[in-house]
């Protein structure tokens, strides 16, 4: 028996109107110039979600990522700043938006040139009109994102889940990238001091003071994201029935972690230093550092299987992964007051049909200006009234 479309599309609607009032983050006009395989390409967009199809390589993907540079760091993808810049053009791009805020529409601008990377310099950011640095963006544009590069999380190394978690943090608490740059610094200029085999007292004792005031700064702001994280997520299963997407279980080992749960700041500060000056010489003999917060790990159990989530099938941990990136996208709308922009590459093909009305349903719960990729229109055709749905054809956006 075929299922009504109209009552799916009700079903969702009933989603939409559950969901509280806040102010959605949301794209008003985007404009592109010789990024990735766009000579130039201009959007005009309402507040709605906004749904890309085309066939792969048509650069559905491109305008994602071309989203993403509207925040903080270096993209959904990661790439260096050169590698975006389209192949037959000048060597830069330019990417230009106006974002309608809590606070009216606001004008970003980013872009990068050719002298720029010769200089080793990164790309140039404007707001209202104002140079202004990358971190400034993260004041403005609050984003989560999930994309196919991320379906191993939970079987990768700890950086990526570690990154995971830190996007989350500098969303809900930005001076998080200050002790981060920091701790980084101070790192690598301790390991490099290994690799000139100094063994000056005064330059180690320094560097790891800085080390250990920024190292535990960094632990208590991921342990009480963790800790909102884990919140919302048992008030959500106290609060609906059981959904599509499987609760996660969080926790973050670490050292420095291990001891902000028995002590005070300023007691776990003092423990790291002297357990980074008891360790100088095995960091010596392996010329890194081998304790502290970068190697910290967060651990993801699937909580109806009670299973670490890396042992659990791929279907079952794409769900769980999706169930996460949604609740984050609720965590910083409840702290934030803002609902972020949520960028979803190709997920929607990898769902079966309960999911992916799961899916529509969270988004128009939440009130979030959703961007969306995927090969077939026909997927999205239960948020045909709710979203705006473009074609993308080799660089071509069809309205």
């Amino acid at each position: 028996m075929t299922a009504d479309p109209t009552e799916h599309n009700n079903e969702i609607d009933h989603a939409a109107r559950a969901a509280p009032v806040a102010t959605p983050l949301s794209v008003g006009t985007l404009k592109l110039t010789d990024f990735r395989n766009y000579d130039s390409a201009r959007l005009d967009l309402d507040a709605r979600s906004v749904v890309l199809v085309g066939e792969n390589g048509s650069g559905k993907t491109n305008l994602l990522e071309a989203v993403s540079l509207l925040g903080p760091g270096h993209g959904l993808r990661g790439r260096p700043y050169a590698e975006l810049a389209k192949n037959d053009g000048q060597g830069g791009f330019a990417i230009a938006a106006t974002i309608r805020t809590r606070h009216g529409e606001l004008d970003i601008g980013t872009g990068y040139t050719a002298r720029a990377g010769e200089e080793g310099q990164g790309r140039t950011i404007r707001i209202a009109g104002k140079d202004c640095s990358a971190a400034a963006l993260g004041e403005y544009v609050k984003q989560v994102f999930l994309i196919p590069a991320m379906d191993g999380l939970f079987t990768g190394g700890g950086s990526d889940r570690r990154r995971f978690l830190d996007r989350l943090v500098v969303a809900i608490a930005p001076g998080l990238r200050t002790s981060l740059s920091r701790y980084e610094r101070a790192m690598r200029q301790r390991n490099r001091l290994f690799q000139m085999r100094e063994h000056g007292r005064s330059l180690f004792e320094g560097l790891e003071e800085q080390m250990a005031e920024a190292g535990v700064a960094i632990a208590a702001a991921r342990l009480d994201a963790v800790e909102r994280l884990s919140a919302l997520i048992d008030e959500r299963r106290a609060t609906q029935d059981q959904t599509p997407f499987p609760h996660a279980v969080l926790s973050l080992h670490g050292t420095v972690e291990a001891d902000l749960a028995e002590r005070s700041a300023t007691e776990a500060e003092d423990a790291f230093r002297i357990l980074l000056e008891e360790g100088r010489e095995r960091d010596r003999a392996a010329l890194r550092c081998l304790e502290g917060p970068h190697r910290s790990d967060l651990l993801v159990v699937h909580g109806p299987k009670n299973a670490p989530a890396a042992i659990c099938s791929s279907g079952e941990q794409k769900a769980l992964l999706l169930g996460l990136v949604l609740a984050k996208a609720e965590l910083i709308k409840t702290m934030e007051e803002i609902a972020p922009l949520v960028l979803l590459d190709e997920v929607a093909a990898h769902l079966d049909g309960v999911r992916r009305k799961a899916l529509f349903g969270e988004i128009l719960r939440l009130g979030v200006q959703a961007w969306m990729t995927g090969t077939d229109k026909e997927l999205f055709s239960p948020l045909e009234e709710d979203a705006q749905i473009l074609e993308v054809n080799r660089g071509i956006i069809i309205l």
